[in-house]
């Protein structure tokens, strides 16, 4: 987003911020949630404390549901014809984005709104949301905006138990996406601080509590496995699904070991049945017919998956900047979606086809080169395994000139993911990490 000089809505100073008025789909698909969770022109006053929404207009694209959608503040006055020359340049880029064929009507009749709300709601009306989930979406913003506002821990979890029930998995999936658009427009202290806000709430309520009881049951079946290593077998994984304590640590350790769930698997599984009575019997013909159903359903997410990663390869492959579209895509470029290309790639040779082998590798070398983890990595982790104040005091002041920029987004974000983690030892040990290196870099700037 391009800096822009602006006057703060309060004291009137001029402040630099990250101004966005196009969100178009085409070409930002991130664009719909910042706009849905308020991670919208932002902006924060150094004069007088400020925070806040920007008011200004805004064009919304979304070619999918072919929706043109404008708004112009009131507050901002200005005259018609100004509006409609600078909706105009923002519609004409929208337009000059699409290829010829998907040029359609809608394009040529925007529609206007009066309110930022009307255009959510018109927004979200198009994906089938209706005004009463809007209206319950809303009171999870207001809750989450009281919750952040309160500093004192025994208050805060006061009001989570008063609003326990609103405090749900689509209150916490608005509390990460807040957190992941503070960290990408470099608003550290909001990270830090939804971090510990989504914490404390993991604490505090009902979901919460639900939230970590499956993160540890995860964490379980993962270290069963891990404890066998090399040395699982059909016959112990058997063993650790007939004695798995709930419904949650079966499905992770299905899902964990999917493929030692095979043919001969499920034989030794019959021949236990075959040789038990009663309701142990009963138990386990159940169990069986529970992890065929679970197999079955594991399978068909990986073919959906497999199928959608080669639609996108394919759509790579006929784009005229390959580099680019591989670049845009690079989030959903998991170990499915390169199992695919290397299918792929081996077709191709086994064809004879050099044109697409050729870009089919260049598809896996980006993806090599976007994996490299970057230098930063390292000198965090060195960073984080200081075992107190002092020596991370020691760390900083010795390795200054490489405390830069990516340094410190890298150890915010270390720091939000494990804020909302299970490891509460760990997550304090990296918080406070953070808050140590914010605070030197704070007092170098000061001396520069």
């Amino acid at each position: 987003m391009p800096k822009t000089q602006v006057n703060c809505p309060n004291c009137h100073q001029p402040i630099v911020a990250d101004i966005q008025q196009l969100y178009d789909l085409n070409v930002d698909p991130d664009a719909k949630q910042r706009l849905l969770a308020g991670a919208y022109n932002l902006i924060q006053c150094q004069n007088c404390g400020y925070q806040g929404n920007l008011s200004t207009f805004i064009v919304y694209h979304d070619p999918e549901k072919e929706l043109l959608l404008t708004y112009v503040p009131a507050e901002i006055g200005l005259p018609r014809n100004d509006q409609e020359r600078l909706i105009g340049s923002l519609i004409n880029q929208v337009i000059n984005h699409l290829p010829q064929e998907k040029r359609k009507g809608y394009l040529f009749n925007p529609q206007s709104f009066l309110t930022m709300q009307g255009l959510i709601e018109r927004i979200l009306e198009a994906d089938g949301i209706t005004k009463e989930m809007i209206q319950a979406q809303q009171q999870r913003i207001n809750l989450l905006q009281r919750l952040a506002s309160i500093t004192d821990e025994a208050a805060r979890a006061e009001l989570a138990k008063q609003e326990d029930q609103l405090i749900d998995a689509e209150f916490f999936a608005l509390l990460s996406r807040l957190g992941e658009a503070a960290l990408a427009s470099g608003d550290r202290e909001s990270a830090r601080q939804l971090a510990e806000l989504q914490r404390s709430l993991l604490n505090a309520t009902t979901y919460g509590q639900q939230i970590k009881a499956q993160s540890q049951e995860i964490e379980a079946a993962l270290k069963e496995l891990q404890s066998l290593g090399q040395n699982l077998t059909r016959e112990k994984m058997l063993d650790l699904v007939i004695h798995a304590p709930n419904e949650t640590r079966l499905n992770a350790l299905v899902s964990l070991a999917r493929p030692v769930l095979d043919y001969q698997f499920f034989q030794l599984l019959s021949e236990r049945i075959d040789k038990s009575h009663g309701d142990g019997r009963k138990r386990l013909a159940g169990l069986r017919t529970h992890l065929l159903e679970l197999t079955q359903e594991i399978d068909q997410q990986i073919e959906e998956h497999r199928a959608q990663s080669h639609e996108l390869v394919e759509a790579i492959l006929q784009t005229e900047n390959i580099d680019q579209a591989i670049e845009q895509s690079l989030p959903a470029m998991d170990e499915v979606f390169a199992q695919e290309v290397q299918a792929m790639l081996k077709e191709a040779r086994d064809q004879g086809d050099l044109d697409r082998s050729a870009k089919l590798q260049q598809v896996l070398d980006a993806m090599a080169k976007a994996s490299e983890a970057p230098a930063e990595v390292s000198l965090v982790e060195d960073y984080l395994d200081a075992p107190d104040d002092q020596a991370r005091q020691a760390f900083l002041q010795e390795h200054q000139e490489q405390i830069t920029q990516g340094f410190m987004d890298l150890l915010a974000n270390f720091a939000m993911q494990l804020g909302s983690g299970t490891d509460q030892k760990l997550a304090d040990h990296v918080i406070a990490a953070n808050r140590q290196a914010l605070r030197f870099t704070m007092q170098r700037n000061l001396q520069q």
